[in-house]
């Protein structure tokens, strides 16, 4: 006998057709059968160890986080409630250029203290993998969800040319080039790139597009952090289009937004870029937070030249006056690369989270609201905090603009990703709220999508670009990676003033078949792993 029959489900299945109701088997990891009402009449139904009645709930597949930076927290945490409470059973980790995986000692080291900010320095965990088959094995020794890997470009580049703002040589072009193939052979999904932040911004296009050849011979896809989110971003994202185009590789728009002011209202003419490429025959697909602020770290606002040289050579240059007056200049006067080319607002910029304890005050405030305290400027401010923390802060940029969020989540290769930021005093309540804040917010209430087209969003458009064959719909023989929720009262419970409270409406998720959150609990189930490119 089966184990187990979800009786009555409302089926939501992925495919964005209409829903229908159905009894819904388990067996192994896999759905076994799906019998529907219509053809249940006047039939025995089917029979199960362990059944469940999901009368008023909806069955959906497994909501799929395409940007994700739990590289370490799957690991820290084994609970990882921000993620699975809200029916998350896949992250895509590796993002925005700079994780783990492939490094040696030194770059260990550098990457850990490059992205504290994103993930903690990370000495309580046995960093014991250099390989990004290394790390995927360490990920199968059993995680809350499952994970899929990009190869980080930075880390890539930091490895074979360092943290100097030069052009790479042939010879170390050709290692980098081998670096992402092992990577993808090793179970990797695609590569990514942070090009705002360093070593990886170093890299020209011609660089770029070498490396998106390696990725296309993989069927992978390149996941760029674009060059600008602000004062020419549109050519920014032109620019990817461009270069993969070029490259011949499939390409996956990380948190694709149009922030600051100077792109209030232009989101039709992102999506008029995308839509003359799509007709043309590129493959492209994005990914969005349904919120307007923007998260990342203190350190990612310094100019690229700042930044040269890694973390060290960064906290030398705050240290000198006459170079932080530089810094200071081009960050409030000229518009920093690091800040997309936009003149920085000190009172868009809000600390989330600190390393140091003792920095516990500037959490909540922002730099602005901080220095007002203090009776300093805000420079003075956001300088102390870099050196003080070295280089930990974390921050919330306020920028966003609410409509441009809503015509670019309606597009036809639109899929969903919380950006999350774990760690922090407050952070982003992205981080806990994404997936039941699309079906909450901007399907119940606001009507912005269906709930067939939302969860089709969700699951198997992510699946397809992932290319994963047997995930993201609820079909006979698929994973059973599945959630159940309620339609009428499923909620983000996170806000910006209390961010790591967990959703409302999601009683039962479910991880290779197995209930990782049941009547609304986390279980102690470690179901998850990491997810290869082969599979």
């Amino acid at each position: 006998m089966e184990e187990l029959v979800i009786r009555d489900a409302d089926v939501v299945d992925g495919s964005g057709g209409p829903s229908y109701r159905a009894d819904v088997v388990i067996d192994h990891g896999r759905i076994v059968s799906i019998v529907q009402e219509a053809a249940a009449a006047g039939c025995q139904r089917p029979k199960a160890r362990r059944e469940l009645d999901a009368e008023g709930l909806v069955l959906s597949p497994g909501f799929i986080d395409m940007h994700a930076h739990s590289d370490l927290a799957l690991l820290r945490d084994p609970d990882h409630s921000a993620k699975a409470a809200q029916g998350v059973t896949l992250e895509v980790l590796g993002q925005d250029g700079l994780s783990y995986a492939p490094v040696d000692d030194r770059t260990l080291e550098e990457v850990r203290r490059a992205i504290t900010g994103w993930n903690g320095y990370g000495d309580d965990i046995d960093i014991d993998w250099r390989s990004v088959g290394e790390y995927l094995d360490r990920l199968d020794r059993g995680i809350a969800v499952n994970a899929a890997y990009l190869v980080p470009q930075g880390t890539v580049r930091a490895l074979v040319v360092g943290w100097q703002d030069r052009e790479a040589m042939p010879r170390e072009l050709d290692r980098m080039r081998q670096l992402v193939a092992e990577g993808l052979e090793q179970g990797a999904v695609g590569m990514s790139s942070g090009l705002t932040y360093t070593p990886g911004m170093y890299a020209k296009d011609a660089e770029l597009t070498e490396l998106c050849r390696v990725v296309a011979s993989y069927d992978g896809y390149y996941c760029p952090h674009h060059r600008s989110y602000g004062a020419g971003a549109l050519e920014a994202y032109e620019e990817m289009v461009a270069l993969t185009r070029e490259a011949g590789c499939a390409l996956h728009l990380a948190h694709a937004t149009m922030n600051f002011g100077v792109n209030e209202g232009r989101a039709p003419q992102l999506l008029a870029l995308l839509d003359e490429a799509l007709d043309g025959g590129a493959d492209i697909s994005l990914d969005t937070y349904p919120y307007t602020p923007g998260c990342t770290t203190l350190v990612a606002m310094l100019p690229s030249w700042a930044s040269e040289g890694g973390p060290e050579a960064v906290l030398g240059r705050l240290a000198d006056e006459e170079t932080a007056a530089r810094v200071r200049h081009h960050m409030e006067v000229i518009g920093a690369d690091g800040c997309h080319g936009v003149p920085i607002e000190w009172d868009t910029i809000e600390i989330s989270g600190v390393s140091d304890p003792a920095l516990a005050d500037f959490v909540g405030r922002t730099v602005q609201e901080s220095a007002d305290l203090r009776g300093e400027e805000p420079w003075v401010t956001a300088r102390r905090l870099l050196l003080e923390d070295r280089l930990g802060p974390t921050i919330l940029q306020h920028v966003g603009h609410e409509e441009n969020v809503r015509t670019i989540m309606r597009h036809r290769v639109h899929t969903g990703g919380s950006d999350g930021i774990l760690r922090g005093g407050k952070p982003h309540p992205r981080a806990y709220g994404t997936f039941p804040r699309y079906l909450g917010r901007y399907v119940r209430e606001l009507g912005v999508l269906s709930l067939e087209e939302c969860v089709a969003h969700l699951t198997s458009r992510p699946a397809a670009r992932l290319r994963l064959p047997d995930r993201g719909l609820v079909r006979e023989g698929y994973k059973a990676d599945l959630v159940l929720f309620d339609p009428a009262t499923v909620a983000a419970g996170s806000t910006f003033d209390n961010p790591r409270v967990l959703p409302t409406g999601i009683p039962y998720v479910l991880v290779d078949g197995r209930f990782v959150i049941e009547e609304g609990r986390r279980t102690d189930v470690l179901a998850g792993r990491a997810v290869r490119r082969t599979e």
